[in-house]
């Protein structure tokens, strides 16, 4: 297997563990702890952020320690490509994430993760001019179809909340962040210095420490960090962050094999696995037009990964009867 199918597959897998991860978030977080008032509810989604990441980071650390490499990742995080990494966790995680919980409380929750899914586009556009990655038509076309359907997908209507400018401020701060991210981590590893598993490690520690120190206490919201550290909710999260760690690890193989455009593509794919998993472990039902928007969210993905050649009709004939 060449190193562009490998980052294909890593791609793909890293959109299926995050919706696993999804799904599984979204039940803790509907349980009597975390929705029994609203300040609570609203805290909830930054306090279960915080122990994702810490207990991704232990993970990580755990895993690190199996490879014989502990130390690396805390021996490089001044190094220049150290430096990138961790901006890229700011933008990611303290200003993506908690950009996108206050876009929810402003702006409703439908609009915020429509709008939200705009963020390879960004990306995608950063990259061009930082990186130079480029992209043919083609995949572009298909960046734009896999955008389009996620939007569709997410948006379901609703009235937005009188806040809605503040709203819209925050989600623009969460669509920076994360298209930015991507973009910064590839600048990061592009040198060889640093390897996806040792910066996915900076990433996690940067973001738990920054949510711990500055976020949480902003929001007043350590109260609920002590309730949710002795209920059963907490091992829950310590099992779901496995599935989140795993995303995290082929999302950062991808970016380092593929590009950041391309990475984020596939990466958005959760958006209909999603569906599936749920369907799977909620019950929930699943309706033709669902199944309509999640396929056209693969194909967009699958052709903006796509070389031109590839998406000649003879070689994916070829390729189907390879297959």
């Amino acid at each position: 297997m060449n190193l562009k199918n490998k980052g294909t597959y890593f791609g793909l897998f890293s959109g299926f563990t995050w919706a696993l991860d999804t799904v599984l978030i979204g039940m803790v977080l509907s349980s009597t702890l975390l929705v029994s008032t609203e300040q609570i509810i609203f805290l909830a989604p930054l306090v279960s952020t915080f122990f994702h990441d810490l207990l991704s980071s232990f993970w990580m650390m755990i895993y690190m320690t199996i490879r014989g490499e502990f130390k690396v990742p805390f021996k490089k995080i001044f190094t220049r490509s150290g430096r990138f990494v961790m901006l890229g966790a700011l933008l990611g995680g303290p200003i993506g994430m908690t950009g996108y919980v206050l876009a929810v409380k402003y702006l409703g929750a439908s609009l915020s993760a429509s709008i939200s899914a705009i963020y390879p586009a960004i990306g995608a556009f950063f990259a061009f001019f930082l990186l130079k990655d480029r992209l043919t038509i083609k995949n572009w076309i298909g960046l734009f179809i896999s955008i389009l359907f996620i939007f569709l997908l997410g948006f379901s209507g609703g009235t937005p909340s009188p806040s809605y400018i503040l709203g819209f401020t925050f989600i623009l701060f969460c669509i920076f962040g994360w298209g930015m991210e991507c973009v910064i981590l590839a600048y990061g590893m592009k040198d060889d210095e640093i390897s996806p598993e040792q910066a996915l490690q900076i990433r996690q520690l940067v973001s738990s420490v920054t949510y711990a120190v500055l976020i949480l206490p902003l929001f007043k919201a350590y109260p609920i960090v002590g309730e949710v550290i002795v209920s059963r909710e907490f091992f829950l999260i310590a099992l779901i962050a496995l599935s989140g760690t795993a995303s995290y690890v082929f999302y950062y193989k991808a970016i380092y094999t593929l590009g950041p455009t391309r990475a984020m593509a596939l990466n958005i794919t959760y958006s209909a696995w999603a569906i599936i998993l749920s369907f799977f472990i909620l019950g929930t039902p699943i309706t033709a037009k669902l199944v309509i928007f999640s396929i056209m969210i693969l194909i967009g993905s699958i052709i903006t990964v796509a070389s031109p050649e590839e998406l000649k009709w003879k070689n994916i004939i070829k390729g189907w009867r390879a297959a």
